[in-house]
């Protein structure tokens, strides 16, 4: 048995070789088998825009009003890939930068009366040094500038409410020690379901795509994508060891990248091979769970829900080469920018053998309007 390396001490808490709490605070992991429905609100891919931010409270508005909602979920990109990043905390200032977005997109959650979960996509770190993003960043740095804002306090949520939560910043392989920079993974256990984030982004193929000049690096984004996709596998790991030891009914993965989009393999795309090996992982793990897993993404803006490992034969299976995976379902969230702008209503009530339903909750009919 390995120890693991604390970076804070948490409630004198024991770990095993593959990442998971062996002793956890009865707090974080309740026994409890009669336990209630749980409501998530969960969207991605907003606001897109600055029209968007500007009427933020129709989307706070319509989740703060529903009294079953207990948290609430971001997928990822919190602008588009059109826009400049933000350097908030970066100097000297890029001039094609927008520094001031992020911290409204933060005063944006702390409208959510409910703890608000956040992992971070592309649009915000690892696509900014495209052209068509101003070359507005490098992507490490902006990387480092969402966490200084989003995660300054490790193992907490977002949010009005606060949800203390096991970040790997805090909890991590002594074998692996630079997994501790990765304090936007993070996990937590409700109603006998466990759930975890990763940093996972979409587009440019699992941020293999060469960075473009003048952050052209192709050492440094090696190193970048070897490092993190490690980490988000070793913190899988962590999460099924965590689901098993605490007899969870079901696991929630939550990532922004659509690790099957169809125009990612297409001519032209920037493929998914990248992903293969977290997918692979996961279908592995699922299998040996065999319990309900449902993945959350956000990334391709369009609503979709599909079992994608349940027939290596389909047109998702072929892709990352797994054995079939019927207890695995996922859905993709609506972004901002389609319409009618709406969130996912998710519950899962671990009473019933297929825990998870859903409905999409619109806000806004027409997401290019103000709708008022």
């Amino acid at each position: 048995m390995k120890n693991f390396a604390v970076a804070t001490a948490f409630l004198g808490a024991a770990f095993t070789t593959a990442g998971a709490l062996a002793e956890q605070p009865v707090w974080l992991f309740p026994n409890s088998e009669d336990t209630p429905p749980i409501t998530l609100a969960v969207f991605g891919d907003w606001p897109y825009a600055q029209l968007l931010l500007d009427n933020a409270a129709l989307l706070t508005g319509s989740v703060n009003a529903d009294a079953d909602v207990s948290l609430v979920v971001h997928v990822g990109d919190i602008h588009s890939g059109s826009m400049p990043c933000t350097s908030a905390d970066i100097l000297p200032a890029i001039a094609t930068s927008n520094p001031g977005w992020s911290q409204k997109i933060y005063y944006q959650f702390q409208q959510f009366t409910k703890p608000v979960i956040y992992t971070p996509g592309d649009n915000e770190w690892s696509d900014c040094h495209k052209s068509k993003q101003f070359s507005s960043g490098a992507p490490l740095k902006e990387l480092a500038s969402v966490r200084s804002l989003f995660f300054a306090r490790a193992g907490h949520s977002l949010g009005l409410s606060d949800k203390t939560v096991v970040s790997q910043a805090q909890f991590f392989d002594a074998a692996h020690p630079d997994d501790a920079a990765y304090v936007e993974n993070v996990m937590w256990m409700d109603g006998k379901v466990a759930f975890a984030t990763f940093n996972m982004p979409g587009g440019s193929n699992n941020d293999t795509a060469p960075w473009s000049a003048p952050f052209a690096d192709a050492a440094g984004q090696a190193a970048e994508v070897a490092a993190r996709t490690g980490a988000d596998m070793r913190w899988l790991q962590s999460t099924f060891d965590a689901a098993r030891e605490n007899d969870a009914h079901a696991v929630v993965i939550i990532l922004q990248a659509d690790m099957w989009d169809p125009e990612a393999i297409a001519a032209g795309g920037a493929g998914l091979d990248q992903y293969t090996p977290f997918v692979q992982e996961l279908a592995d793990l699922a299998l040996n769970f065999d319990k309900p897993v449902l993945l959350l993404n956000g990334d391709t803006h369009v609503y979709f829900e599909d079992q994608p490992l349940a027939n290596p034969a389909s047109n998702t299976g072929v892709i990352h080469h797994t054995q079939p995976v019927p207890n695995l379902t996922r859905i993709v969230v609506q972004g901002s920018t389609t319409a009618p702008s709406e969130w996912l209503r998710l519950t899962i009530d671990t009473r019933k053998p297929q825990p998870f339903s859903w409905t999409n909750v619109a806000y806004c009919r027409d997401p290019l309007t103000s709708c008022q």
